[in-house]
């Protein structure tokens, strides 16, 4: 099941392509700090990456508190790994009881293959186990579920959205999003970048529920981003 969620929130992790992608070789130089202009505003996606990072070089207890992290802003794939590594006791005291929890918070939007999982992960359990489970849903329902979660990711678009507008009219021809896919780097030219999807909250979910009904089709990982003129007067 781990293998599972791990290659649903890598293959869906970030965005289906427009067909004008093309390949582009990176400035490494440049890409920690192009990085954080485009994650900076999607604490989601920030966090999940490096949970995912972090899992890959078996930084457990670390990659369980990223995943977390990208729990608080609505991600769905990142609340199954939550349940996954409760489940599993990875990086984290096992506790099958608050993995089911984490599990129905992650099909709260009732994508089929987190319901599936929840479903499993519930004939698993025992009657005092059932009990607790739903005990320690409601807990994590307060501080993770939706009516919470989405509100703290809207504000953060938002904030973003405020950026980009003041910029996006003088340096919109040379913005360009590094994005790692399939061993190579395609380019997102600014048009694509600037899409209401990416920084409009209703849009931007509606997005997501697309993607995570189909996770393997045609999606690949947001990578390095070319900083934009507010980027760059942050960080003087």
């Amino acid at each position: 099941m781990r293998a599972i969620v791990l290659s649903m929130i890598a293959a869906g992790a970030l965005m289906a392509l427009a067909p004008s992608i093309h390949a582009k070789a990176p400035d490494p130089a440049h890409a920690a700090a192009a990085t954080e202009g485009f994650l900076k505003y999607h604490p989601d996606l920030r966090w999940r990456k490096a949970g995912l990072e972090s899992y890959e070089e078996g930084r457990l207890t670390e990659a369980f508190n990223h995943f977390k992290r990208s729990a608080r802003y609505a991600d769905k794939g990142a609340q199954a790994m939550v349940a996954e590594m409760l489940w599993k006791g990875e990086g984290v005291a096992a506790d099958r009881a608050t993995a089911y929890a984490w599990m129905d918070l992650a099909a709260e939007r009732n994508y089929k293959d987190f319901a599936k999982l929840r479903e499993y992960y519930w004939s698993q359990l025992d009657a005092a186990d059932r009990e607790r489970a739903l005990d320690m849903g409601a807990q994590v329902y307060a501080e993770f579920g939706d009516e919470v979660a989405k509100p703290r990711l809207a504000q953060k678009l938002d904030e973003g959205r405020r950026q980009i507008t003041g910029s996006r009219t003088g340096f919109k021809g040379g913005l360009t999003v590094m994005i790692p896919t399939n061993g190579r780097w395609v380019t997102l030219d600014a048009e694509q970048y600037y899409k209401d999807q990416f920084w409009h909250p209703e849009q931007y979910f509606e997005w997501q529920d697309q993607v995570w009904k189909d996770p393997y089709r045609g999606t690949v990982e947001v990578g390095e981003v070319q900083l934009t003129q507010a980027d760059k007067d942050d960080q003087q």
